[in-house]
């Protein structure tokens, strides 16, 4: 059994700073990729940032320079750092794991920005 346990969403102003967390446990070997996305009510879920066993990142374009991604690899967890949010970004975060023969998500935290 695999659990993804995510914490740090809330409710936060405009302009305003949240870091959300996912840690992987049970039998989970050699994450390749692990990520976060979102869904906005009425929206398709969509990429928001992923990270590489190597480091390397990926981002959506609307949270360029505003977000970063960053993860441990020893403690199979990974986080969020999102800063200056705006009401867009309002949304289900869901973590997301994937390597060689799974793929597993979370089942999401809320992030609600208020204008």
């Amino acid at each position: 059994q695999v659990q993804l346990v995510e914490s740090g969403g809330g409710l936060v102003q405009a302009g305003g700073s949240l870091r959300l967390s996912c840690a992987a446990s049970g039998s989970i070997f050699s994450i390749n990729v692990m990520g976060w996305y979102r869904q906005a009510p009425g929206k398709q879920r969509e990429l928001v940032a992923a990270i590489t066993s190597g480091g390397s990142t990926n981002y959506a374009d609307s949270v360029k320079g505003r977000f970063t991604i960053s993860r441990d690899n020893a403690k199979n967890t990974v986080y969020l750092q999102m800063n200056s949010l705006k009401p867009e970004d309002t949304g289900v975060y869901f973590c997301n794991v994937w390597g060689t023969g799974y793929n597993y998500w979370g089942q999401g935290t809320q992030v609600t920005v208020s204008s």
